[in-house]
């Protein structure tokens, strides 16, 4: 058995740091000219030119669950006023909401609905902001809605900066339940992940003091790897929602592209678990949702988080 020296090539392989790695890595990682050949192809060519003036949310939407249509009311907000969206939209698979629409419209009009909620949203965003959605596509329909949605909001000018996997590490499937067994003629794929796509309005960096970053080191280092492990939310039932994500994933987020003191708003709501969670961390949340028994559900949760230590 051979063993290897620190900085000793064997092969194609040598040991860096302990570990042993390729030893063209970094050399295959290399473009010269980078920046001349960024400026060639149009680094973020669809990226639109917007205000830098930015405004702040009037106090009567500050800490607020808002039982409406969303596209409605955001369209009475300022310009450039919140600094973080999050949110997961209604999935369409037909989903039993609680809600005064249909969860299995038509595709095209859910998706122009999404579009005019949407351009509310970048409207509301502030010069630097984040928008990140939720969403999965409906395979039984072979709708890729997470495709659709980033190129709708690519096309209004926003930047995608990327998307993390969130993997939920539901193996519980019958693997024989659709398509073909055993054969070419039509498999069908399973999944366990939902994706989380993430984007920036007019500049991928956020304006903010550096005293309200509140992200620890090592969960820096864990969360900007675009994979993140979380077990689906256990609590659906006690809050009479069928599709919650669950308050890791909402921290994940808040705290990786939001300062303390920013403006978190969920235009989707539901039972108010992104709201929540911008409360324990220190933001203004606001929240808006169509379903009274969500909101009055939002509003309980948001009730008990008075008084919790941080």
């Amino acid at each position: 058995m051979t063993i290897l020296k620190e900085g000793e090539p064997k092969g194609s392989y040598g040991l860096r740091g302990g570990k042993r790695i390729y030893e063209g890595y970094n050399d295959e990682r290399k473009v010269k000219g980078r920046k001349k050949k960024e400026e060639t192809r149009g680094k973020h060519y669809y990226a639109k030119e917007f205000s830098k003036t930015n405004n702040e949310l009037p106090k009567k939407h500050h800490n607020k669950i808002a039982c409406t249509d969303s596209e409605k009311y955001l369209s009475a907000l300022p310009d450039n006023c919140v600094d973080l969206i999050f949110t997961s939209p209604p999935y369409n698979f037909g989903l039993d909401y609680d809600t005064k629409g249909d969860d299995a419209a038509a595709w095209k009009e859910y998706f122009d609905k999404l579009d005019r909620v949407w351009e509310q949203c970048i409207r509301v965003l502030k010069y630097g902001g984040r928008l990140v959605i939720n969403i999965q596509p409906l395979y039984s329909d072979y709708v890729p809605a997470h495709h659709f949605i980033s190129n709708s909001l690519v096309s209004r000018g926003l930047i995608w900066k990327g998307e993390v996997m969130w993997e939920k590490n539901n193996y519980n499937c019958k693997y024989t339940a659709w398509g073909s067994w055993k054969s070419p003629s039509n498999p069908y794929m399973k999944y366990s992940w939902e994706f989380v796509e993430i984007f920036c309005k007019g500049s991928l960096k956020l304006e903010g003091s550096k005293e309200n970053a509140d992200i620890a080191a090592d969960d820096f280092k864990k969360w900007v790897y675009g994979k993140w492990s979380i077990a689906p939310e256990r609590k659906m039932k006690e809050y009479g929602h069928p599709a919650m994500f669950p308050e890791e994933l909402a921290k994940r987020v808040i705290q990786l592209f939001s300062f303390r003191e920013s403006v978190v708003l969920d235009p989707f709501a539901g039972v108010g678990t992104t709201c929540v969670v911008a409360k324990r961390l220190g933001r203004t949340y606001l929240g808006v949702d169509v379903s009274e028994q969500y909101c009055d559900a939002a509003k309980k949760r948001l009730s008990k988080e008075n008084g919790r230590l941080l």
